[in-house]
């Protein structure tokens, strides 16, 4: 374990200092870590030093202050050194008698989540491995609670021969909320688009035609922080159409949420706490070690019933006590609170509040030096932490797209810093994702400069 301290201490030090992150390609690893079987055991310092060796230059820099390639938190020291106890405490967070501590540091990290992104503080919360699985269960409570007003006991009877849920969801959603519907039977296909603006808000006129389009149960699916423009969905305009209709709001809040945390921002997700449920990730914003999200439900009990489940050797829990596995999928998890609880300490509310307001300046500064330069072109107006940059000037779309793509490509080969390609309204673009705490202005330069290098090289025919 000492070993593996320090080498894990080594790493975060030389990745903080790297002028550059190059990273071995999947096949050539495969080759390093490729055998037979051990027929025989070995020693542990000699196989923890081995495993260093072989993954080194295969691993993503994720955690290094110039990666924008995905909204990635930095893993922050304290949460990791948190993380490295829970692994060693081995605790299974399956239910208070199992793993009493880790049962208590959960029910108070998510007390201090809900006061500080200022949601109902009554609201149910499961810690989840992300956002994915945080849509899925607020989706599962959803399903559950509104079948229920027609009668229909989903956990029970399933959905084979239930009223049919029209599910209102906007054109550029995430596609972590199409997963979490194919996995709830609701079906990725059978949504209804709502109509989206120049930035991926939807449209409040299409929204209204789209609620009056049908009857029966409603679940509708809001986004706060669209994943390639940043902007968040018209709550306060959308949210009491929902009410009015008897249906239910649920708001993919990956990192947009915790512009909440923040005084300067939370004008941004105006509205959002007049939704049903809310998923965000500790991994991004919070800075939490990957994996660490929230499901969030106002109706505890609809929560509750959609996931909790009872066998005779398991221990009720007392009316005193929160379950731990009442919210969740799963019943074997691993203990995230712990993480989530010491890095709620170790920011405190006017240190996470201070870091998302960085991350968006530095994103600010970003997209104007890169708009900046002769033949770029700043997609769209930077709201949050994300933006999107296309190369070509006036050329057509096919050769900005090849422009585009041949400098993403080469931005990476240099490694200078870390950013990859998205399709925006059928074209190509580079996307910037600005969300660790080791990230600051002058890494923000320094991309900038990274940038041009790369697009002058693509010119230049390299």
């Amino acid at each position: 374990m000492r070993l593996a301290a320090s080498m894990a201490e080594e790493f975060r030090r030389d990745i903080a200092e790297a002028e550059a992150t190059p990273t071995a390609g999947y096949p050539e690893l495969v080759r390093r870590f490729r055998g037979p079987v051990p027929e025989t055991g070995g020693d542990a310092e000699d196989i923890i030093r081995e495993l260093g060796e072989l993954a080194r230059n295969g691993i993503r820099g994720t955690t290094a202050p110039r990666f924008f390639g995905w909204v990635i938190g930095n893993s922050h020291p304290t949460g990791v050194a948190a993380d490295w106890l829970t692994s060693a405490w081995g605790q299974n967070a399956a239910n208070v008698q199992a793993a009493p501590a880790a049962s208590a540091v959960e029910a108070v990290a998510v007390e201090w989540l809900l006061d500080l992104l200022d949601l109902p503080r009554t609201a149910s919360v499961g810690v989840v491995t992300g956002a994915t699985v945080a849509n899925f269960v607020s989706l599962a409570a959803a399903r559950s609670a509104q079948l229920r007003k027609v009668g229909w006991n989903v956990e029970a009877d399933g959905l084979f021969g239930a009223p049919p849920i029209r599910v209102l969801i906007g054109a550029d959603a995430h596609t972590t909320v199409y997963a979490a519907l194919k996995f709830l039977g609701l079906g990725a296909r059978r949504v209804r688009e709502v109509a989206t603006d120049d930035l991926g808000r939807m449209l409040p006129g299409d929204f209204e035609k789209a609620l009056g389009e049908g009857e029966g149960p409603v679940i509708a699916i809001a986004q706060c922080g669209q994943i390639n423009t940043g902007v968040s969905d018209p709550f306060h305009e959308i949210a009491p159409m929902v009410r009015d209709a008897g249906g239910w709001m649920h708001v993919d809040g990956a990192f947009g949420l915790w512009s909440r945390s923040s005084p300067k921002l939370r004008h941004l997700a105006d509205g959002v706490e007049l939704a049903d449920s809310w998923a965000t990730d500790g991994h991004k914003w919070l800075q939490t070690p990957y994996d660490c999200g929230f499901a969030i439900v106002r109706d505890a009990e609809a929560h509750r019933r959609a996931m909790s489940f009872s066998a005779s050797y398991l221990p009720p829990a007392n009316e005193d006590e929160r379950d731990p596995s009442a919210y969740v999928m799963e019943l074997s998890r691993r203990a995230r609170g712990f993480a989530a609880w010491a890095m709620i300490r170790q920011l405190g509310r006017e240190g996470i509040a201070r870091m998302v307001e960085s991350n968006v300046a530095v994103a600010q500064a970003m997209a104007a030096g890169m708009a900046a330069i002769e033949g770029a072109e700043l997609v769209c107006p930077v709201e949050l932490n994300q933006f999107m940059v296309r190369f070509g000037g006036d050329c057509d779309v096919e050769e900005g797209d090849r422009l585009t793509l041949a400098t993403v490509q080469r931005l990476q080969k240099e490694s200078i810093a870390f950013a990859g390609p998205a399709l925006w309204r059928g074209q190509w673009v580079i996307r910037f994702s600005v969300s660790s705490c080791a990230t600051t202005m002058e890494d923000g330069a320094i991309t900038v400069e990274a940038v041009l290098s790369a697009w002058k090289a693509v010119q230049a025919g390299a």
